[in-house]
């Protein structure tokens, strides 16, 4: 560790002259709003009971006790949650901005991933109960009776091959399978889940005993499906459609900020009406060769000045490599800001900011948007200096501020950022806030960390890229 003298360079100057005037005309993210996300969280709950409870409509006791009735309710019961879990599956991806600025798009991942094995569980023992519960009524093997959904039930082959694209989609998704895969591979898989979803949904209707018998409950459920449909093409087709025509934005330049690292500037239309925070993302799309049809998060580096916005990158596969490759006036598609890595998370006025990598950019722009009565300490991480990233930008906003920065450089072996050190840095973080963003098993050392040095959960903010 040492401390700093601010360095010049000449792509940092260029993006100075841009910035003019230093405290940039823009529009901050708009705030949390929690009741709204109390509210989804108890509709959720209430359309997951509602499910439950469509599986004994019109059951009598003497129609669960005949030949296979008991195994019948049971697929009935898997088929309904499994199948609106998958629903609620696909409504934490939709990207809704009062659910993701309240909740943060890692977040809803996260949850994204928890649930994502139950719908799948649920819905292939809808599939196992259903066949044998009905070839035991109808005095028949498990076989003939599946050979009899497939000739004689409507939608029923549909729904078959909807089944098994789920099936595979399941399966890319599990973590010995992803990390194997490239993003590009999982991604184009993980579409399937939708056209799966598309093609079951005739068979529920058609041959579901509660939609059968009751109008008002088919009709809910049609307008449930519905409502996930037009959600998924309302915010996350025709959206970012519509904001990308006011913005046109195209790459300006691209520069080397340290070994593999790299600034990207993109200028748009209309950007000082961009609501946006320091620490949040968009999902950048380039359109040039092999890059335009798929997305990656990078988080903005610095504030925007408008016309101008800019996002550092480091290569670290075929995405990311090709990225810091395009050529000035390339089109580039934004979906965003996302995340909650923000100051509308902070709850005290003592803020420590750690970083290690090109994690050290969004702590860069969250450094750059925090009120001017807040203490800051920064911590960067790295293994030579030259590695910092935007190391003069976040040495001169910390001297403005007044604020303490403490570099932590040289081989792990060698250097270590554990308990320890941290004492010695930032002593009790019993009343600070402490916002991390690094490779994940550097910021989940470093959490663990700072638990012991009294930091509570609650005011532990971090920001990871997985897929």
């Amino acid at each position: 560790m040492s401390e700093m003298t601010t360095l010049e360079r000449p792509d940092t100057a260029a993006w100075r002259q841009r910035a003019r005037p230093a405290r940039p005309r823009r529009r901050p993210a708009k705030a949390p709003a929690p009741r709204v996300a109390d509210t989804i969280a108890v509709l959720a709950g209430l359309g997951l009971g509602a499910s439950v409870g469509l599986a004994f409509w019109g059951e009598s006791f003497k129609a669960l006790t005949a030949a296979g009735g008991w195994l019948t309710l049971g697929g009935r019961l898997t088929g309904l949650t499994g199948t609106y879990l998958m629903l609620v599956l696909v409504v934490l991806v939709v990207r809704f901005p009062w659910l993701e600025r309240t909740v943060g798009q890692v977040r809803l991942v996260q949850w994204h991933r928890r649930v994502g094995a139950w719908p799948i569980v649920l819905i292939t023992l809808h599939v196992i109960l259903i066949t044998v519960g009905y070839a035991q009524t109808s005095g028949v093997g498990v076989v003939s009776q599946f050979w009899t959904f497939l000739r004689h039930y409507p939608d029923m082959l549909s729904a078959t091959v909807g089944f098994v694209l789920m099936l595979v989609a399941g399966v890319t998704s599990l973590p010995v399978v992803r990390r194997r895969m490239k993003y590009q591979t999982w991604w184009a898989v993980h579409l399937y889940l939708y056209l799966a979803i598309a093609l079951a949904f005739a068979h529920e209707i058609a041959t579901g005993v509660m939609f059968i018998s009751n109008r008002s409950t088919r009709e809910l459920w049609i307008a449930m499906s519905l409502a996930t449909l037009v959600a998924v093409l309302g915010f996350r087709v025709v959206l970012p459609v519509w904001r990308n025509l006011r913005w046109q934005a195209r790459v300006v330049s691209v520069d080397e900020e340290a070994p593999g690292v790299y600034s990207m500037v993109v200028s748009g239309r209309n950007l000082s009406r961009l609501e946006v925070s320091g620490g949040q993302f968009f999902q950048w799309r380039f359109l040039a060769r092999g890059l335009w049809w798929h997305s990656h998060p990078y988080s903005l580096s610095a504030l925007p000045r408008p016309p101008f916005m800019r996002v550092t990158i480091k290569r670290l596969g075929i995405q990311s490599e090709g990225a810091t490759r395009v050529k000035p006036g390339t089109r580039v598609i934004l979906e965003g800001p996302y995340g909650t890595f923000t100051s509308h998370a902070r709850a005290t006025q003592r803020v420590v900011l750690i970083g290690a990598g090109v994690g050290i950019t969004p702590i860069r722009a969250l450094l750059e948007d925090l009120p001017g009565s807040t203490h800051v300490t920064v911590i960067v991480r790295a293994s030579s200096y030259e590695d910092i990233v935007h190391r003069s930008e976040i040495a001169e906003l910390v001297k403005k501020r007044n604020g303490v920065l403490f570099e932590v450089v040289g081989p792990r072996e060698r250097v270590r950022l554990d308990s320890a050190t941290l004492r010695k840095l930032l002593g009790n973080l019993s009343n600070a806030d402490v916002y991390v963003c690094g490779p994940s098993g550097f910021s989940n050392h470093v959490i663990r960390a700072i638990s012991n040095l009294g930091a509570r959960p609650e005011r532990i903010h971090q920001e990871t890229f997985t897929f």
